[in-house]
């Protein structure tokens, strides 16, 4: 598993991960693992063991009673196990059946304490441990999650894309907001990066599309999640999918690769960069201008004692850049972040005029 994941090469295809959300009978998790290894797509197995609930009375998992059900499934398929830890105990009774693969779930890497104590669990034991992104929109805590296991002395950490909570969110169950993963891959090249488009989604319908993205944007890989039955599921049944509806999902998947050594693909790649990087400096020049336009105007309303928030000014700006950039093929969505950054940079440069 080691070499699969963490020691991946230009041609290794993308690296998958599945079983049901929650394990529920040692038959269901026996059927459903050699379902799934029968697709010949699956590279490790997962089943929850603990499911976190925000409220309690629901089904929290079967607990330690079922890691020997994945661990049988795991060596009657020939497949490493993959399960979630939230405490010091699920890590040490992990390790005693012999599980393969561990993950932090998405509550607990927005807790520091429990991550901590995760890592001192871990410390001196060489098992792969992959980190989920935290609920909430937040990637220092993300990334240090990820400093607290190596700093215990993990050699093989990665990471899994499950989306975010986001206010106002229907498209979603957890908005992926690909910027923020990708910042990651940009922050740590090293660590190998899966996508959860199971968690992304909530849904069956949309599976394909994130697991593609996310296979378009150079992840490692997926895990989704499978049940033989998921209408019938314990937990999370609109989001499951059967084996062989998984392989035909990843069958559907294109794969690419992250570069070629094609010389007539290379250059033309560089002649698009060099526009992109001639762009991007005029784009800048222009930026340098209208803060020092926004400085100017700054100076002008702190002589003439008004303030410098000018909301209905903003709107103005909102309103005219909306249909500009619509009439360019710019997302409103991009637009209101880029202007709303731009906005916040000419406050800031106007409140230090005013301090002046």
């Amino acid at each position: 598993m080691k070499s699969a994941l963490f020691n991946r090469q230009p041609d290794d295809k993308p690296f998958l991960i599945a079983g049901p959300c929650s394990a529920e009978t040692e038959a269901q998790v026996l059927e459903t693992s050699r379902r799934l290894a029968a697709t010949g797509k699956v590279q490790a197995l997962r089943a929850g063991i603990w499911k976190p609930r925000t409220k309690p009375g629901g089904f929290e998992g079967v607990g330690t009673r079922g890691l020997p059900w994945l661990k049988k499934a795991g060596e009657l398929m020939g497949l490493p196990t993959a399960v979630e830890v939230a405490t010091a105990k699920h890590v040490e009774d992990c390790l005693a059946f012999g599980i393969d693969i561990l993950w932090v779930g998405a509550r607990t890497t927005g807790n520091p304490f429990s991550v901590q104590e995760i890592a001192n669990a871990l410390r001196g034991v060489d098992v792969p441990v992959l980190v989920k992104n935290p609920i909430h929109p937040e990637l220092e805590l993300w990334a240090g999650a990820v400093e607290r296991l190596q700093k215990a002395g993990l050699q093989h950490v990665g990471l899994i894309h499950r989306g975010f909570s986001s206010y106002g969110n229907t498209d979603f169950r957890n908005a992926p907001m690909w910027h923020l993963p990708i910042e990651m891959k940009r922050r740590l090249p090293g660590l190998p990066l899966l996508c959860d488009p199971s968690h992304i989604c909530g849904r069956r319908d949309t599976l394909a599309a994130v697991a593609q993205q996310a296979l378009n944007l150079g992840f490692d890989g997926n895990m989704l999640e499978s049940h033989i039955d998921p209408d019938s599921a314990w937990s999370d049944a609109r989001q499951q999918i059967t084996p062989e509806v998984l392989r035909d999902l990843i069958e559907a998947l294109v794969w690419r690769h992250e570069t070629t050594d094609q010389r007539e693909f290379l250059t033309a790649l560089a002649s698009f960069r060099e526009q992109i990087n001639q762009l991007d400096a005029e784009i800048m020049q222009l930026l340098g201008r209208r803060m020092a336009v926004a400085e100017k105007i700054g100076q002008y309303k702190k002589e003439n004692d008004i303030t410098i928030l000018q909301t209905n000014r903003f709107n103005e700006v909102l309103d005219r850049a909306f249909r500009q950039g619509a009439s360019v093929g710019l997302t409103r969505e991009f637009v209101e972040q880029y202007f709303a950054a731009v906005h916040l940079e000419s406050v800031n440069r106007q409140n230090k005029v005013m301090e002046g």
